[in-house]
């Protein structure tokens, strides 16, 4: 395994990607996530359906809500750049970070089944998203079975994911569900060509550990323990990941000899 000095300022090289673009004006046939996000199974054609009735507006600035808790459902969202929280309130007014989402992913899927969201989404980040009225979207892929067949897919996707972090909180140890949320993040990078090995956290360690339902202090302490093994190089919200086999050996809950 490569164990690299993990605080050397060299293992956070720059990617030579540039970053999806907030631009608004931006349509699916040019937009480079269409081969993740949900025009993955279209074809130019379809593509066009699609693009007709999305909607996009300008960025989200930091902070901004996309939607809120209880409020009506009406359509799902996109993400085109930036970062999304996805989280509740619960009954004590605690709050409760269910998600993050990134570029070509897509939320707001929650308030499919009683028509009003069970969680609100807020801006990590300056950001900007595709808005796709559900109504016009069912009509659409009544017409487009291969459209309609893609988003039970990420429905179905959201669902295992679910499940997954259900167990994580179950069984799992606090080193165990910070290795895994971050090799998470990284294969979602890889998806949209951007580098598996260094990228930037959008959200803050109590967004981490509310999410994985551990402490600040002690998502702080897996991170510092992490970087003494040599997994990791932290610098702040800059995170690269050193020795992937030796993470993705603490995710399965095996210690580094």
């Amino acid at each position: 395994m490569n164990r690299e000095v993990a605080h050397s300022p060299s293992v956070f090289h720059k990617t030579s990607m540039t970053r999806c673009s907030h631009d608004f004006h931006v349509n699916c046939n040019n937009c480079r996530l269409s081969s993740i996000c949900l025009p993955l199974a279209l074809d130019i054609n379809e593509i066009d359906q699609l693009d007709r009735i999305i909607q996009r507006s300008r960025p989200l600035q930091k902070g901004d809500h996309l939607y809120r808790q209880d409020e009506e459902f009406r359509s799902v969202y996109a993400v085109r750049s930036g970062s999304v929280k996805g989280y509740s309130i619960t009954d004590n007014g605690q709050e409760q970070v269910t998600g993050f989402y990134f570029p070509g992913e897509v939320l707001g899927m929650d308030g499919i089944a009683k028509n009003h969201h069970a969680s609100s989404a807020r801006a990590l980040e300056t950001s900007s998203v595709c808005e796709i009225p559900f109504d016009q979207f069912g009509e659409l892929s009544q017409r487009l079975p291969n459209l309609q067949r893609h988003f039970f897919q990420l429905m179905s996707q959201e669902i295992a994911a679910d499940q997954q972090m259900l167990m994580q909180l179950s069984k799992n140890t606090a080193d165990q569900r910070v290795a895994t949320l971050l090799l998470s993040i990284s294969a979602r990078h890889r998806r949209r060509k951007l580098s598996a090995a260094n990228f930037r956290l959008p959200m803050s360690r109590t967004d981490i550990g509310n999410y994985l339902g551990l402490t600040v202090e002690t998502v702080s302490r897996v991170f510092s323990r992490f970087q003494k093994l040599g997994v990791l190089g932290v610098d702040n919200k800059e995170i690269a990941i050193v020795d992937p086999e030796g993470l993705q050996t603490m995710a399965n809950g095996t210690d580094i000899n």
